[in-house]
């Protein structure tokens, strides 16, 4: 990034700024560089103010396409602690993945998600079924699919028979021709079935 996009940064997001819409419509409404959205994103991490986030939030839920996948790109480089913060927020989320029809929008909402932890008991068939579907649409990136994958496994974990579907899933990948990365997220998911298995194996026979 140039001098003077640095400026332009630093000009419309300063500490009094951060919790105003039009400061961070008129950033997000234009492209960011890739040096810029550090730089934004310890503007937002440093000022601990919930109020920030949930501006930030509402930006990337909104009907502008250009502003919403600037706001969820910045999400998704913020620090591991605000994080925990989207956590919480995890429904929304979901909410969103479900009703894009935007392909950047919802690569990046997956990303998110793929970063947070699913609890058993808060699990949504909804977006498990999602998941799933998505993971054999061949029409999808290989990205959406592969996060996907990962995202599936994390809910279907807590049920083996669900996870004995995602096998038969993979089983079925196994026969198409994939890219690398989604040949690698097919192996990786097998060795955390695999695993899970071991364990539940384990527990069983002790018990």
């Amino acid at each position: 990034m140039g001098h003077k996009e640095e400026e332009m940064t630093d000009r419309m997001l300063d500490k009094r700024s951060l919790t105003q819409a039009s400061a961070w419509t008129e950033l997000l409404s234009r492209r960011l560089s890739l040096s810029e959205v550090p730089q934004i994103c310890i503007m937002v991490s440093e000022s601990r103010d919930e109020a920030v986030m949930e501006r930030l939030l509402s930006l990337a839920l909104c009907d502008s396409k250009p502003i919403s996948v600037n706001a969820l790109w910045i999400f998704t480089h913020l620090p591991e602690p605000d994080h925990v913060w989207l956590a919480d927020r995890q429904d929304v989320l979901i909410d969103a993945l479900l009703k894009t029809t935007h392909t950047g929008r919802r690569r990046l909402l997956l990303k998110l998600l793929s970063l947070q932890p699913f609890r058993k008991e808060a699990i949504r068939t909804d977006v498990l079924d999602y998941c799933l579907n998505q993971v054999t649409a061949c029409t999808q990136p290989y990205a959406i699919r592969a996060l996907c994958l990962k995202l599936a496994f994390e809910q279907c974990k807590y049920f083996p028979p669900i996870l004995e579907e995602l096998t038969t899933v993979l089983d079925m990948l196994s026969e198409e021709k994939l890219s690398p990365g989604m040949a690698s997220a097919c192996r990786q998911v097998r060795r955390k079935i695999a695993r899970r298995e071991k364990i539940q194996s384990v527990s069983s026979r002790v018990s």
